[in-house]
């Protein structure tokens, strides 16, 4: 390494502009590089949806769901398959395994459904998949004077969304809340039966009436030609007129207007609106995308009177947010290093030269991010703030080596050179071991993957960095600096040299002490809970009012907007959406449900009076609903649901174990709530039809019409085709109307009692599968530092342990507990093996720095020094081990085996010249100081994470500061007093020869 010192003296004038030229593209590479939230990440799941409406769960079940299974089940990569069916909907999600390439799984999924054929009267399947690039960085709210009518829907879909996507940077934007009108006919039933018309000569009426038909071709004037029949029906006055039968029209039997589905809301401080959310593409800037569609708005709500656009949501803002906090802590962070190095060195140049790596060492990281096309996100942030402290280490240890060699020999260059030789093997091993724990990355599975590699970019690009910065810039720059400087002596540290000493002649004191305490430790670390990472910054509160399947939709809407009311007139809130229903605008992004759950996300003027909201709005009181109100985050890194699965065959045999399990675990401490995806029961009546009185199918065809919605053409308004829909014929209110209901048969028409039994059961109408059997699951909300503990009462209370008896299942009944227990279980594995991974690198780069094993054996020593440290800070702290705490400890193995690197590489030089126990005990004296120096540079730098709240989606935070400020500074204390013993140990018999060598040669000198 001293090639570059020698170079970088020989061509001074090449590294000051060289300098000046990394600073100025590092400026120049931060502002240029796109700024977002997260990384880029992909959800290793793919969504199906399907709408059929007026079509019942089970068929939806049988000839929807099922055969979609069916055809994906050989999908590669595939996990496993979740399903959901209701009335109306089919939702299937498919899910991956870690590393899946989704670009590819999706188009699997695309091709597997190409051949499948489903029936008529149910929608194409919406495919779907999402990544972390697809988060919408603003989200448009659109309102209109005189609501949402036709002419405003056409407004919206062909001026307004167009100028949204013309936007320099926009990649997609996806409205949802455009229900397209219909035209609906109602049928009076009285005047059906007085003109004696038939429904079905109704439906045949007007199918086709708006349709263009070829019919073929003809010699026309001596040309071949070719003759359609066009159909031409464009008013609502036309359609009245429309003869039905004899000489009615069909405006004499029916009332006839154009609307909009009742069964639909979605509104916007409660004015019906269109909503719009808008994603970036890879190569802008999320805080001036914002801006650009802000201004967009503006100019929209300008230009158009009827038009009240408002930008309600915006990831810029907490980027912004987020990378201001970051800053602001890595500026302290360099500040408090700053002092640190001024306290201990007593001397402005000097501390000037050494803060100089931190500039140098983030401009030249940046340019290296720039151009590795990895984003400016909270975790590359992270990654600097955490690597702040580490910036100093190797530029303090050749500024204070120089400052040493200053004490006795002249100052010249070849005085800085040799300076920085000495301690440059030193230096670069430590940046490499601090490197090399990241190396293992790619063994950790899943989305932890995909947010640390960014994360681990960032610190290695920063400590490489700051290792070439430290061995040409700072000896050039202290060439020229520290000729003239005055010096104080540096006095020997005489008690630590004796606290040295006494510890070689009690090693098996000191080691038994340092045992105990790992042990201890160690006991502790199994004792304590193991969390998720908590996300205590909620960016929205969501609430939602879920009534039984069974009500009617024209209730819950009634009660969603009294609901909507109450929240608009809370002091605190600022806006709320609220929604309603499934369309084909949010199926087309898998967002589907309940058809009797009304959603709602309320946005608060100060996030911080979320809890007082919240209180407010579970006042409500609404009988026969579930009201849940919930903080929420934009999007969460982690749940911290536990969820029991529940499979088997028969459903009486599941649910009655679900509700066993959901009883059995309500009351366990920690967990906040427990649901079930089991609905309530609602009646299901069936007509068993005589073969010999009637045909099956043209019944229900007859009853499909009679009671359901039914399209029966389209009519042209406004130049676009707008769909016909035939009103359900008959109120039924009691199954004696059932009964009564006439359908046609070979006789003429009679009631449907005549041919058909009636018959009623309690049935669900939703169903689950998973892997194509059905199942039910359990959901339990947890407290997230205590996830561990609780999965483990949990696993008790179902299948029994220690004084507790479980639950006697049915044989064919199958029960899984998974959720958030299972992603911690997987990532604390990849972490722990990582980190055993990354050990045995380190001691690798070890052996080939020291050539032999004694050192790097007694380097490693460091380690457990550390966990004693770690742990304890997290006892003190009461802070819960999760994912962050062990990303901590992972970069703890590459930090503090730096300290006895350092003084090891003295050791080994020394010994050429001196015995083993007094080439350790000078060692230990010399470098003393910058060991204690660069820990504390390094601990005063993290000072501010310790302050710092969990964000959203950010693995830098209090708990990872902790853990690498505990087991730094334990690590720091006691590398100093227990490596020396460990080292010598491994010499024992060397040793102990050359001590009694010296007092031989002691007692003839005498």
């Amino acid at each position: 390494m001293s090639w570059f010192t020698k170079w970088s003296f020989a061509n001074k004038a090449a590294i000051a502009l060289i300098s000046v030229f990394v600073i100025a593209l590092g400026i120049v590479s931060y502002f240029q590089m796109p700024m977002e939230f997260l990384p880029q990440a992909d959800n290793p799941q793919v969504t199906i949806v399907v709408m059929g409406q007026g079509t019942d769960s089970k068929t939806m079940e049988s000839e929807v769901t099922s055969p979609i299974e069916r055809a994906t089940v050989a999908i590669k990569g595939k996990s496993v398959t979740l399903s959901t069916t209701g009335d109306g909907f089919s939702k299937i999600d498919l899910f991956f395994e870690a590393g899946t390439d989704m670009k590819q799984a999706k188009q699997d999924v695309q091709e597997s459904l190409g051949t499948l054929s489903l029936p008529q009267s149910v929608s194409k399947p919406f495919i779907t998949q999402l990544d972390t690039s697809m988060i919408p960085v603003s989200f448009v709210a659109i309102t209109f004077k005189d609501g949402i009518t036709p002419k405003n829907i056409q407004l919206a879909k062909e001026k307004l969304e167009p100028i949204y996507k013309d936007v320099k940077g926009v990649s997609q934007v996806q409205t949802t809340g455009i229900e397209e009108s219909f035209v609906s006919v109602k049928l009076d039933t009285e005047k059906l039966m007085e003109k004696q018309i038939p429904v079905q000569s109704i439906v045949g009426a007007l199918q086709g009436q708006n349709g263009a038909f070829a019919v073929g071709e003809d010699l026309i004037n001596g040309k071949t030609s070719n003759i359609k029949v066009v159909g031409d029906l464009s008013s609502l006055k036309e359609l009245k007129n429309l003869r039905v039968g004899g000489n009615a029209t069909l405006g004499d039997i029916s009332s006839i207007k154009e609307t909009r589905s009742e069964g639909v809301i979605n509104r916007f401080n409660g004015k019906d609106s269109i909503e719009l959310a808008i994603s970036k593409d890879g190569q802008s800037n999320a805080v001036t995308l914002n801006k650009d569609i802000e201004k967009v708005t503006d100019d929209i709500n300008k230009k158009y009177d009827n038009v009240n656009a408002d930008v309600f949501l915006s990831t810029a803002d907490m980027v912004e947010t987020s990378v201001q906090s970051m800053v602001k802590e890595v500026l302290l962070g360099a500040l408090f290093a700053t002092i640190v190095i001024m306290v201990f060195l007593k001397n402005i140049r000097y501390t000037f030269i050494t803060i100089v790596s931190i500039p140098m060492s983030f401009c030249i990281t940046l340019i290296l991010l720039s151009k590795s096309g990895v984003t400016l996100n909270i975790l590359t942030l992270g990654g600097v703030a955490v690597a702040v402290g580490r910036l100093v280490d190797d530029s303090i240890v050749v500024i204070e080596n120089i400052y040493r060699k200053m004490q006795t020999e002249k100052f010249s260059v070849n005085m800085v050179i040799d300076a920085t030789k000495e301690v440059s093997v030193a230096i670069t091993a430590s940046t490499l071991t601090t490197v090399a724990v990241f190396l293992p990355i790619g063994l950790v599975n899943g989305s932890t993957r995909e947010f640390l590699l960014p994360f681990a970019l960032t610190v290695t690009y920063a400590l490489l960095a700051s290792l070439l910065v430290a061995i040409t810039v700072v000896p050039v720059m202290s060439a020229g600096l520290l000729k003239k400087a005055k010096l104080k002596e540096h006095k020997p540290p005489v008690r630590f040299e004796k606290l040295v000493s006494w510890s070689l002649n009690h090693k098996w004191i000191v080691l038994s002490l340092s045992f105990l305490l790992f042990a201890g430790s160690i006991g502790a670390y199994f004792t304590m809970p193991k969390g998720a990472v908590d996300n205590s910054s909620p960016d929205y509160i969501q609430a939602s009012l879920n009534y039984p399947n069974n009500t009617p939709v024209k209730e819950v809407a009634e009660n969603a907007l009294k609901l909507e009311g109450a929240i608009q007139q809370i002091d605190e809130v600022k806006s709320v959406f609220t929604y309603l229903g499934n369309s084909a605008s949010s199926a087309e992004y898998g967002a589907v449900g309940s058809p009797t759950e009304a959603q709602f996300r309320v946005f608060l003027k100060d996030k911080e009076d979320y809890k007082k909201v919240i209180k407010k709005i579970e006042k409500e009181n609404f009988p026969n609903a579930e009201l849940t109100v919930l903080a929420s985050s934009f999007i969460g890194f982690t749940d911290t649901n536990i969820t029991i699965d529940v499979i088997g065959d028969d459903l009486k045999d599941l649910e009655t174990a679900t509700n066993q399990i959901k009883d059995k675990i309500r009351n366990i401490e920690g967990i906040e709530r427990v649901s079930t995806n089991q609905d309530e029961k609602k009646t299901v009546y069936s007509f068993l039809v005589d073969p010999s009185k009637g045909n099956t199918g043209q019944v229900a065809s007859q009853l499909g019409v009679m009671l359901n919605k039914t399209p029966i053409g389209n009519i042209t308004l406004d130049n676009k085709q707008t769909e016909i829909i035939l009103e359900p014929v008959m109120n039924t209110e009691t199954p004696e109307d059932l009964k009564a209901i006439p359908v046609m048969t070979q006789s003429g028409s009679t009631p449907i009692a005549q041919v058909a039994k009636l018959r009623s059961e309690q049935a669900s109408t939703t169903q689950f599968h998973k892997d194509g059997d059905p199942y039910l699951q359990v959901t339990a909300k947890v407290d997230p530092t205590k996830l561990s503990e609780i999965n483990s009462r949990i696993k008790s209370a179902i299948f029994g342990g220690e004084k507790m008896k479980g639950i006697d299942f049915p044989d064919n009944v199958d029960v899984h507990v998974g959720g958030a227990s299972v992603q911690q279980a997987e990532d604390f594995n990849d972490l722990f093996i990582t980190m055993l991974v990354s050990i045995g690198i380190v001691f690798l780069i070890l052996v080939v720095t020291f050539k032999g094993f004694r050192a790097p054996i007694s380097i490693l020593f460091s380690l457990p020094l550390a966990a004693i440290g770690s742990i304890l800070g997290l006892l003190v702290s009461g802070i819960s081990v999760d994912v962050t705490v062990l990303l901590g400890a992972l970069m703890l193995i590459g930090i503090v085996v730096t300290n006895a690197i350092v003084l090891l590489d003295r050791v080994k030089h020394n010994e050429k010249t001196m015995s083993i126990r007094d080439a350790i005990k000078e060692a230990s004296v010399r470098r003393m100081r910058p060991i204690l120096m660069t820990a504390v540079a390094t601990i005063c730098a993290m000072l501010p994470l310790l302050m710092k709240e969990a964000e959203t989606g950010n693995l830098v935070s209090r708990s990872l500061a902790v853990v690498v400020i505990g087991g730094l500074s334990a690590a720091t204390l006691l590398t100093l007093i227990v490596i020396p013993c460990v080292y010598e140990l491994l010499h024992f018999r060397k040793s102990k020869q050359q001590r009694l060598q010296n007092q031989v040669n002691k007692d003839l000198s005498n």
